[in-house]
């Protein structure tokens, strides 16, 4: 099996244990839930995918990439986290038996950051149902944490806050979850409703503080309800294009009170603006920034991708504005042929 050295974006050497990560408890039990347990966590299948070299998240987020994906129809359509399948050419999922079966990307929605795949034969495993309750589960709530491997690699956690999340990669949603205790292999993993057996969020990130006054390290997980207004338009055109904003190619961190650029994407429309990493962003479009969210809302806002947006910046003893003509990240990246 592969070594993976990279997860959402970040070398994982010396954060995590990189090979068959051992599963905390407790476990689940039949006892802590209202559904056949067995049955509905074997619906998370293990994921690889192979990127091309030259693709442009190769060198961000690896070219051999393992995690999760959860099988959520009778015809092999599984929902990710779209990171494990950008630019990807080759998919595989483990198939019960213990054998691989291939498949194909269908959709990367950017916004949400959800990815569907369908095998090119279904897989013989029963289909969890999206959940249907968008406020829940809440602070507090008791959830099953399920990976590939069935209930030896589910965990019985809670669910510790539910806010926003702003990711340096222009990348912010409403209420995320954030849960404990940490599972190893969070990446597509399961979050699991004990009540009713249904799917509310697909794993995304290791979080050192899963609370705001919490300092216990944890899982942050992407709600379904995300999915479900735009999973017709993924199906139909491979992306959710209604949801499509202006993007400029660089990421930012939230340091000692100021926005800092930490990276900028070769040939993206902030490098070629001439953003460069150091720069503090002061400004959008006249107003102040002072955090990822503020500066997210003031570029979603300024109009759609291909307008100019004004920055504010301070570069060593200079302040200065530059403008960047925004794009479509979708157009940025690679796209093997739907089918």
């Amino acid at each position: 099996m592969a070594v993976v050295t990279r997860s959402n974006g970040h070398r994982l050497d010396g954060i995590l244990p990189v090979s068959q990560p051992r599963i905390p408890g407790p476990r689940p039990t039949e006892n802590d839930v209202a559904f056949d347990l067995e049955a509905s966590v074997s619906a998370v299948r293990s994921l690889r995918s192979h990127v091309p070299p030259d693709a442009r998240t190769a060198n961000s987020l690896g070219t051999e990439r393992e995690g999760n994906a959860v099988v959520i129809d009778d015809s092999g359509l599984l929902v990710t986290i779209g990171y494990l399948i950008s630019e990807a050419t080759d998919v595989s999922i483990g198939a019960p038996g213990g054998h691989d079966v291939a498949a194909q990307v269908v959709a990367y929605d950017h916004a949400t950051g959800f990815g569907l795949i369908r095998t090119i034969t279904p897989l013989d495993v029963p289909a969890l149902e999206l959940s249907g309750a968008p406020d829940d589960p809440g602070a507090g709530d008791s959830v099953v944490i399920a990976s590939a491997g069935g209930v030896d690699c589910s965990i019985l956690g809670r669910v510790v806050d539910r806010r926003e999340f702003a990711g340096s990669w222009e990348y912010m949603i409403d209420a995320a979850l954030f849960t404990s205790p940490l599972h190893p292999r969070w990446s597509g993993a399961a979050l699991i409703r004990p009540g009713d057996g249904s799917l509310v969020g697909i794993g995304s990130l290791f979080v050192q503080e899963v609370g705001e006054d919490v300092e216990t390290p944890g899982n942050m997980f992407v709600p379904v309800s995300l999915l479900q207004p735009v999973l017709t338009e993924m199906l139909e055109t491979g992306r959710a294009g209604s949801l499509a904003r202006p993007w400029v190619g660089m990421h930012a961190a939230e340091a000692l009170g100021h926005l800092v650029v930490s990276n900028v994407m070769e040939n993206g429309p902030a490098d070629r603006a001439g953003i460069t990493p150091g720069d503090i962003i002061r400004e959008v479009e006249g107003e102040s920034v002072e955090t990822l969210s503020e500066m997210y809302a003031r570029m979603w806002a300024a109009g759609d991708p291909g307008d100019d947006i004004v920055f504010g910046i301070t570069r060593g003893a200079r302040v200065m504005e530059i403008v960047i003509r925004s794009a479509d990240r979708h157009d940025f990246l690679h796209h093997p042929p739907r089918h």
